[in-house]
């Protein structure tokens, strides 16, 4: 039996890991943007600045939302497929 998933189609969970990658990724720039003059001996950015760096750890849980949400999603087709039909 073939499967009727497509390589190309998005499954559940898949926009949320994008989207914490995406927000990941900023919150690794705003760290290395925060502190760079830190370790170069420039003054220091506002402490605001700080905060974009948790960034990186919010992104981390929205990815990871995602992949529970994919993990669900393919624990309930399993489940679906492995009951027999009446």
């Amino acid at each position: 039996m073939r499967d009727k998933t497509q390589t190309n189609s998005a499954g559940p969970g898949d926009g949320l890991i994008r989207a914490g990658v995406i927000v990941f990724f900023l919150g690794a720039v705003a760290t290395l943007v925060t502190v760079a003059p830190l370790l170069l001996g420039a003054e220091p950015f506002p402490t605001y600045m700080f905060g974009l760096s948790m960034l990186m750890a919010v992104g981390f849980l929205i990815a990871g939302a995602g992949v529970l949400r994919s993990v669900s999603a393919g624990r309930r087709q399993a489940r679906g497929e492995a009951r027999p039909e009446a």
